[in-house]
């Protein structure tokens, strides 16, 4: 069964568009049935638009409660029959009430290798702690800020005269390939979440770090 993919924007969506060239490349074990935005001008509308994806403008101003917003995603991904939520680049934070609502795996990317640097500014969290590497962290999401059971990872090294725009755009390189495989994988059955492990069965290319079995 095809994965049937809502994905969840506010920004430029650089890795939305990563997801939408995997397809075109081949990719056949997901598709993306909705974008949806808490931004009326996110470029993430727009890529979707110009491939003729379902693409929604959701104004959270126009709701007294935060639930209220979330409860009005949710009734759009129950209208397009998503089995799984893609975070991308999506700037709110879900409340527990949203998760434990969805009724299906909702899946985050994260510019750091969790659980180091969660939240906001994670490369200038990196480069004021002054590590040797960073990367990025495909992972579920569960009640806490970027949390949630790790699936995928791969490692950017940091240099001496890194600035956040240096490190994030060798980091976003990485982003961009390891979304679509960790989504793949999920799609084709082969994640299974014990605990706080994830296990993935079969062949994950080098670069990316995550625990294969």
């Amino acid at each position: 069964m095809v994965c049937r993919i809502g994905v969840l924007a506010s920004g430029r969506g650089s890795n939305l568009q990563a997801l939408i060239d995997a397809l075109k490349n081949g990719e056949d074990s997901y598709q993306i049935e909705v974008v949806i935005s808490d931004k009326e001008e996110a470029q993430a509308l727009i890529r979707a638009k110009k491939e003729q994806i379902p693409n929604i403008f959701i104004n959270p101003r126009e709701f007294s409660h935060k639930e209220e917003f979330e409860q009005a995603i949710l009734e759009v991904i129950r209208k397009h029959n998503c089995n799984l939520i893609c975070l991308a680049g999506f700037m709110r934070i879900l409340t527990p009430s949203f998760i434990n609502k969805a009724g299906v795996k909702i899946v985050n990317i994260h510019p750091s290798l969790l659980p180091a640097f969660p939240g906001l500014n994670a490369h200038q969290q990196a480069l004021d702690y002054g590590v040797k590497y960073s990367g990025c962290t495909v992972h579920f999401v569960d009640e806490g800020v970027d949390s949630g059971p790790i699936i995928l990872q791969a490692v950017v090294p940091v240099e001496v005269d890194d600035t956040v725009e240096t490190l994030s755009q060798r980091i976003l390189k990485e982003e961009h390939k390891l979304y679509p495989l960790a989504i793949k994988l999920i799609a084709e059955g082969k994640v299974k979440v014990e605990g706080r492990k994830v296990r993935i069965s079969g062949q994950v290319s080098k670069w990316a770090s995550g625990r294969v079995n």
